[in-house]
């Protein structure tokens, strides 16, 4: 069991707090000839895979590193353009980095208003009184579980975080919340 993020949103919908507390996910390298055989497509600023899964590399997942340089959006990390310079010859033998795109911050507010949303809508359309809403989410490959704070304001605060990590920590170690969490 794994405790991947958390979030904590207001009343109004407002994200006040949130952490990362995963280890990302199997990321898959691999040292690729002239042409290139997968498809990439620039999305959102990120390049992402659009066709030719194989070896681990799914689509979906984007371009981490080129060469064992970090690639930051369209860009690797000494500022040439991911596609231009893999749409040139002289550049192969290439070894690539895929895995799952990182959320920006942006993103990250995006989802906790969604969520704040349909837990709102749940609390509204529900035939109980006083409902409180959506208490879990369950998918094939995670759970998510919702719980209510009465905070308002942005959390930060050192000792917060610590405690956090903490208890994460705990939960994972003792399996709190049950199997594929």
């Amino acid at each position: 069991m794994a405790i991947f993020s958390v979030y904590v949103v207001n009343k109004a919908g407002g994200l006040i707090y949130q952490l990362d507390s995963y280890a990302p996910r199997a990321e898959a390298e691999k040292t690729f000839s002239y042409p290139l055989d997968l498809l990439l497509k620039l999305h959102d600023e990120r390049v992402l895979v659009a066709f030719g899964q194989r070896d681990g590399i799914r689509v979906g997942h984007a371009v981490l590193a080129i060469n064992g340089m970090d690639v930051n959006g369209r860009y690797t990390a000494d500022g040439k353009e991911v596609l231009e310079y893999l749409g040139n010859p002289a550049n192969y033998p290439v070894s690539i980095r895929f895995g799952r795109p990182r959320l920006t911050s942006n993103e990250k507010l995006m989802l906790a208003s969604m969520f704040h949303s349909l837990f709102a809508i749940g609390s509204q359309l529900s035939p109980e009184q006083g409902s409180s809403g959506i208490e879990m989410l369950e998918t094939d490959t995670f759970k998510l579980h919702c719980y209510q704070t009465l905070t308002e304001m942005p959390i930060r605060c050192e000792l917060f975080d610590q405690n956090l990590k903490l208890a994460l920590e705990v939960a994972e170690k003792a399996g709190t919340f049950g199997p594929g969490s």
